[in-house]
């Protein structure tokens, strides 16, 4: 089966957090999609992390090199139907994107930014959890 994952499920494994083991669990077996920003939405998750104090130099550019090693297929979304989904339910366009992703491809969404996947089940797409 193939889910659609945002950059929160990558930074949890690449960074260690508590909820990597659930991410690997749940998408063990899938094949990952996910739209073509997802290498700079998480670069620029890194370095917000790192302007916290809470990794150096080295360990973003070590994070970003594992979430790199994660098998996923990077794919174009219509960002005018994002840019929609953003608009109607006040979310940053980054989460649309993810959302558009799932709707055009009709898969589910791997996420772990509970706002986004409260919009994608009420445009009823089935979040894995």
């Amino acid at each position: 089966m193939d889910i659609v994952s945002d950059a929160s499920a990558f930074l949890a494994v690449a960074l260690n957090e508590a909820d990597r083991e659930w991410v690997i669990e749940k998408t063990s077996g899938c094949g990952i999609i996910s739209p073509e920003v997802l290498p700079y939405e998480i670069g620029n998750a890194l370095i917000a992390v790192k302007r916290k104090g809470r990794l150096t130099d080295r360990e973003v550019l070590w994070a970003f090199d594992v979430a790199q090693s994660i098998a996923v297929r990077l794919v174009s979304v219509k960002i005018h139907d994002a840019l929609r989904i953003a608009t109607r339910f006040n979310i940053y366009a980054y989460d649309a994107y993810y959302v558009e992703c799932c709707l055009e491809n009709r898969l589910p969404l791997m996420s772990l930014d509970e706002r986004m996947c409260e919009v994608a089940r009420k445009l009823g797409i089935k979040v894995v959890g």
